[in-house]
């Protein structure tokens, strides 16, 4: 170490001018009290002091290299190096350490700030032994018209000291070697590096001395990795963007628990609903049977809608995309929006592509909730006049862009909410539309539907003359199909009675209600239903050689799932009765997962009456 030339100073300077600007701005920065920010303060504060004293040192060597003051202050200079390599060292030796353990504000507890404070002190006292013996013994300079530099005792010794140091750094970090990809270290990593290029570059050229500057590019370096408290910002961010994340995986979770809670008393309600709308009743109490079955679906609708919202939060609403025949699902859009409109005075037109593919690859069920979702919409907000269900196609190679449209007559929107129609929870004109059920979620549904299927949507509207929404999202044409599409079953066909008399079902659940509701439901098919409480009783029946034609099994049992008890059922050499899971958990995707778990078909509560048709027909109407 020792003076360098004049102008060797233009290190000096630049590190002095950028030491500045790195201070003002962490200053100006909020922090908290730390023992690692109180550190990394008196790292900038001794930089600075050994900056002032390099250049100090310098400038009088070379102008009077015999002055009183020129030895002295290169001692103070290299006092002021060792100073910073002390404090440093205290800095590795608190990341290493494992007492290093602090609260959510930083604050060490008492025990591990009496113990760092012992070892400040035992440190303060070797350093302050050292810089007695730096100045104490000899320092030599050198000098004559061109070069300039110290050497001998005092600066060998200094020398010496920090490489005790730097090997100190190495075992600790050699101790800590599980986290040596911590940041913290990469200013220890960086100053070997730097003093080792220093020393080489210094007994090359040892006019040249970069020791400072690599000190202060160390200290500006720790900076960027581990006290900048823009950096500890976004770790609290990160912190929290976590807490919220759980928070909002414990919303969904809570969500997916209340769907099942509530759909089991809409099961009941729903279903003997459904069978004494059957009955032989007054067409008043038909009406009001009727009435209830509505008041239930709508119930429904806005279960699911909240479900729907809370998974696309979460980013868990999966697309899932299989073959399907695109026209199969336009018939049952179709007949769903007919059924919808009842005795509404509004015509209800369609037109679609007939050059539209027959096959097409993608999320069908998502196509369909959207475009149902639009339907719906312009039913809700038309009273009379049209609405028209229009599908168009645009083909390119193998991917076909379905344009799907939905056109009403109906209130339309004002041209200044338009915006705010996808907006969760948004209702407009209230007082005017107050008889007119929803709770704003359909619109914000689809829109989040359609972007996540890469798709766009447009809106055009005239106040009080009607909506026209416009859907364009990109499927794949399938030119040899390779898996049934969903099935379509035209609902007027008649099932045969006769053909279903003996046969047997096995209904398994484990609440009382649900069994009963569904053998009530099954009693209009003149079929024998035998009832289970439990996967395990199932499981009994069938090892009993009980046959039956149809097992409905619940997924959502204590004990032994629904799941569960199929695995362990299909593991019977002699099973091989068709299964339906019969369950709750009836999130968007459960069906495409119950059929992957080996399920023949799917059924969710509440029971509607048309899929539990489908289902009879599909497996018990046959000879």
């Amino acid at each position: 170490m020792g003076c360098i030339q004049m102008g060797s100073l233009y290190f000096q300077i630049a590190s002095l001018f950028y030491l500045s600007l790195i201070t003002i701005i962490y200053c100006k920065k909020q922090k908290r009290k730390t023992l690692e920010n109180r550190i990394y303060f008196g790292l900038i504060g001794i930089t600075f002091i050994t900056l002032l004293l390099d250049m100090a040192s310098v400038t009088l060597a070379i102008v009077n290299p015999t002055h009183i003051f020129a030895n002295p202050l290169c001692k103070l200079y290299l006092v002021g190096i060792l100073g910073w390599v002390f404090l440093f060292t205290y800095y590795i030796f608190i990341i290493s350490s494992k007492k290093n353990k602090s609260d959510d504000n930083g604050n060490l507890n008492k025990s591990s700030r009496n113990y760092f404070k012992k070892i400040f002190f035992i440190l303060l006292a070797i350093y302050i032994i050292s810089s007695i013996i730096i100045m104490s013994i000899p320092l030599n300079i050198y000098s004559d018209h061109n070069l300039m530099y110290t050497y001998g005792p005092s600066a060998i010794f200094s020398y010496a000291v920090t490489g005790v140091c730097v090997v100190f750094w190495l075992v600790m970090m050699l101790f800590n070697y599980k986290e040596i990809k911590d940041k913290k270290y990469l200013p220890a990593f960086a100053f070997i590096v730097l003093a080792t290029i220093s020393v080489i570059i210094q007994a090359t050229f040892p006019e040249i001395l970069l020791v400072t500057s690599a000190a202060t590019f160390i200290t500006v370096l720790t900076y960027f990795t581990i006290e900048n408290p823009d950096l500890k910002l976004i770790n609290e961010l990160n912190l929290a963007k976590e807490q919220a994340e759980k928070a909002n995986n414990a919303k969904s979770e809570f969500l997916s628990s209340m769907s099942h809670e509530i759909r089991t008393p809409l099961n009941a309600i729903v279903g003997f609903s459904q069978a004494l709308s059957e009955e032989e009743i007054s067409n008043e109490a038909k009406e009001e049977v009727n009435d209830i079955i509505m008041a239930s679906e709508n119930l429904l609708e806005i279960v699911n809608g909240i479900l729907d919202i809370s998974k696309i939060e979460a980013s868990k609403l999966e697309i899932v995309n299989t073959e399907y025949e695109p026209m199969k699902i336009l018939e049952e859009l179709v007949a769903l929006t007919r059924s919808r409109l009842g005795e509404k005075p509004i015509e209800f037109r369609t037109s679609f592509d007939p050059l539209l593919p027959k096959t097409l690859y993608g999320d069908y069920m998502r196509i369909k909730q959207i475009a149902l979702n639009l339907l719906t919409n312009a039913v809700k907000y038309t009273k009379t006049g049209y609405i028209e269900f229009r599908v168009s196609s645009i083909k390119k190679e193998n991917v076909c862009r379905l344009i799907i449209s939905v056109e009403d007559s109906g209130i339309g929107i004002q041209q200044d909410k338009i915006d705010k129609l996808f907006t969760k929870f948004e209702r407009f004109d209230i007082e005017k539309n107050i008889t007119i059920e929803g709770t704003g979620l359909g619109l914000a549904i689809t829109k989040k539907l359609v972007e996540l299927m890469n798709g766009k949507i447009v809106v055009q509207s005239v106040y009080g003359k009607g909506s026209k929404f416009t859907v364009a999202i990109d499927q794949q044409i399938v030119l040899t199909p390779t898996a049934s599409s969903p099935e379509v079953i035209p609902q007027e066909d008649p099932i045969d009675l006769s053909v279903l008399a003996g046969k047997k079902v096995l209904i398994v659940d484990d609440n009382k209600i649900n069994l009963k509701v569904a053998s009530r439901l099954l009693k209009d098919y003149n079929v024998k239903t035998v009832e289970a409480d439990s996967g395990f009783e199932c499981i009994n029946r069938i090892l009993q050689k009980e046959e039956y034609d149809l097992i409905l099994l619940d997924d959502m049992m204590p004990k032994m799932s629904g799941v569960e008890t199929l695995k362990k059922l299909k593991e019977i050499d002699t099973f091989h009765t068709p299964t339906i899971a019969l369950t709750a958990n009836a999130i968007s995707g459960m069906k495409e997962k119950y059929l992957a778990e080996g399920f023949n078909d799917y059924l969710s509560k509440p029971i509607d009456r048309k899929e539990l048709n489908r289902v009879i027909r599909k497996f018990l109407n046959t000879k």
